[in-house]
């Protein structure tokens, strides 16, 4: 990194880099220049990137409360994740309930990508005010659905405040209007699990949750793997059929993939599998107790401020 780079770092860096210890960055990086050149494109040529890619979901599923229907796809980034959960969605609901132009239904608080993918697919989004303890307000959510709704989007957390919307309520509404529930736990995904483990109230909002479609879960922030790296995990792997693309009317033959992207890096894949199996839930449980001790200390001077 560049000297003005860290500098700036030191300022901004909780938004854009994530780093425990010098010793996990060494194994993260050298992780990923063992598998600099391979594609993840090619499952068939470079058989052991697809046995990293999957060994990562599952312990990404095993995390986050998939059962045994469950499923999940290595992206870039949580944008990817989310612009792949809309996608699914959007074919599940023109397949399954004949909605040509489906729409998002979310709290003012959901990530901007939503609406940046929703763009791309020709998705509309409706996005509600918040309560005063700025989670998502069920009533409110419920007063914007309407014949075209098509899916329910929920934080955990939300960025801009740090708090969980209330998945279990928005789970149990999905489930009574029959609508796809996306979790967005590309912050929390990878830190919300052992926050909970050391002693910390955490709500439920993962794939365990009744009514929960999909997931999305950032590698790249507190899985502290290289960028980009993220999972988006279905609760019904069966709904990975939405979510690909499959193409033949062309000269070279069928074409598949089940990202936005064609050629992958694998050096994130390499990166993330490496410090999953270095760091352990031992590891990442100090990590956790390591950022809650920072936000209490960092609370108490707060107060003491006059």
């Amino acid at each position: 990194m560049k000297q003005g780079d860290y500098a700036k770092s030191r300022l901004l860096g909780p938004s854009y880099i994530y780093h425990y210890t010098n010793e996990l960055l060494q194994v993260s990086q050298e992780a990923y220049m063992e598998f600099f050149s391979e594609n993840a494109l090619g499952r068939n040529a470079f058989p052991s990137v697809a046995q990293l890619e999957g060994e990562v979901i599952e312990m990404g599923i095993g995390l986050l409360g998939g059962g045994p229907a469950a499923g999940g796809t290595f992206t870039s980034g949580g944008t990817e994740s989310i612009f792949l959960a809309l996608k699914t969605a959007r074919e599940w609901a023109r397949k399954e309930k004949g909605i040509d132009r489906p729409k998002i239904v979310m709290a003012v608080s959901g990530h901007a990508s939503v609406d940046k993918s929703a763009g791309y697919l020709g998705m509309d989004v409706v996005r509600t005010a918040l309560r005063e303890d700025f989670r998502a307000d069920i009533g409110l959510l419920e007063a914007a659905i309407d014949e075209r709704t098509c899916m329910l989007y929920a934080s955990a957390p939300g960025y801009p405040h740090g708090v969980f919307d209330p998945i279990e309520e928005i789970g149990a509404f999905a489930r009574k209007h029959g609508l796809w529930l996306h979790v967005d736990a590309c912050v929390g995904g990878f830190l919300a699990p052992f926050v909970r483990e050391i002693g910390y109230p955490i709500p439920p909002f993962d794939l365990s949750v009744p009514g929960v479609s999909s997931l999305s879960a950032d590698l790249h922030k507190y899985g502290f793997a290289a960028k980009g790296a993220s999972l988006l995990l279905l609760a019904d792997r069966e709904n990975q059929k939405y979510q690909r693309f499959e193409f033949s009317n062309w000269p070279r033959g069928s074409f598949l993939s089940h990202t936005f992207q064609g050629s992958r890096a694998a050096g994130p894949i390499a990166s993330a599998w490496a410090v999953m199996n270095t760091l352990g839930h031992a590891g990442y449980r100090e990590i956790a107790r390591v950022i809650m001790d920072t936000k209490e200390r960092l609370i108490a001077g707060v107060e003491q401020i006059k």
